[in-house]
């Protein structure tokens, strides 16, 4: 039943997906906007428990339902962590009402023909029955172009629907996260090449499967409407890609049917130093800021 609820909300409700999935790498620059420096932990343990203290404190925060987040994105050792005494997944559906996705990859390859595909992931069978057991919606994949390089880029699509076919085989619903570098000469190029090479990915799927999307903001208002248009397609969701919240609310804001999925843009202006009551008021204002820039389109 929890399933067939989830994929409505996720496929027709208004609303945002909000990205809690910093992992190794981007874990420290998170924690600093957030205002904890690096002398605040000795051990990557200790600065996992700190992150997911500061997850903790976004979920449990007022504003944090269903009504406006309808999903949230997790990194692997917060779904593995609990929420007063509950594991985070089933806390955010039972207690938010925001359904749970989990991110699988684990991180980029070196540049190879102006592209970053995903290292390999030998061990994605394992962690998807994991998810599967825990409550897991959905999982999100993240590669790189930083280029509008035709080989490259075919290369990116090509792994993300082969990794996505293996998620559909769990019963999960895949997010496939190409970004196109916000900062490239040639991006509007880019977004060209990309756009007809996961239309050609999308009509080779079974007529019975779904997948979501998730996208830089387009150079090209509303490039990604037949996406979104698409049978193959449950949502096309679009990342903030580096972009202020200010500047991302106003291009997702022309976008018709994109919603969003930000990380940094979410957690803008969040501090650890600040009051509960600071808190609680500066996150409802952003989550009111990029739901009505979600439903603009």
């Amino acid at each position: 039943m929890a399933k067939a609820e989830m994929t409505k909300q996720i496929a027709t409700q208004d609303g945002f997906i909000a990205a809690l999935d910093q992992s190794g790498g981007s874990t420290p620059k998170a924690l600093g906007l957030y205002g904890v420096t690096e002398d605040a932990w000795s051990t990557e343990d200790e600065m996992f428990d700190i992150i997911h203290q500061m997850r903790t404190r976004i979920i449990k925060s007022p504003a944090f339902t269903g009504s406006k987040v309808i999903g949230a994105i997790l990194f692997e050792r917060t779904m593995d962590g609990e929420i007063d005494g509950t594991p985070t997944a089933e806390y955010l559906w039972n207690e938010c009402g925001v359904v749970p996705f989990l991110k699988v990859d684990k991180g980029l390859a070196d540049s190879e023909n102006g592209v970053k595909v995903m290292k390999p992931m030998p061990d994605l069978d394992a962690l998807l029955e994991k998810g599967v057991s825990k409550g897991i919606f959905g999982t999100k994949m993240r590669s790189v172009i930083d280029a509008a390089n035709p080989t490259g880029i075919a290369a990116i699509v090509t792994q993300q629907f082969e990794v996505g076919r293996q998620i559909l085989g769990h019963g999960l619903v895949p997010i496939i996260e190409p970004e196109v570098t916000i900062s490239i000469a040639d991006k509007a190029e880019a977004e060209d090449i990309l756009l007809a090479e996961l239309t050609k990915h999308l009509d080779a799927l079974p007529a019975d499967q779904q997948v979501m999307l998730k996208l830089t903001l387009p150079e090209k208002d509303n490039l990604y409407k037949p996406l979104v248009d698409h049978p193959r397609v449950m949502r096309v969701v679009a990342l903030s890609g580096g972009y202020t919240r200010e500047e991302a609310c106003a291009r997702l804001g022309r976008q018709t049917g994109m919603i969003a999925s930000f990380s940094r843009a979410l957690s803008e202006g969040l501090s650890a130093q600040q009051s509960d009551d600071q808190f609680d008021a500066t996150l409802a204002g952003s989550i009111d800021n990029i739901c009505t820039a979600s439903s603009a389109g």
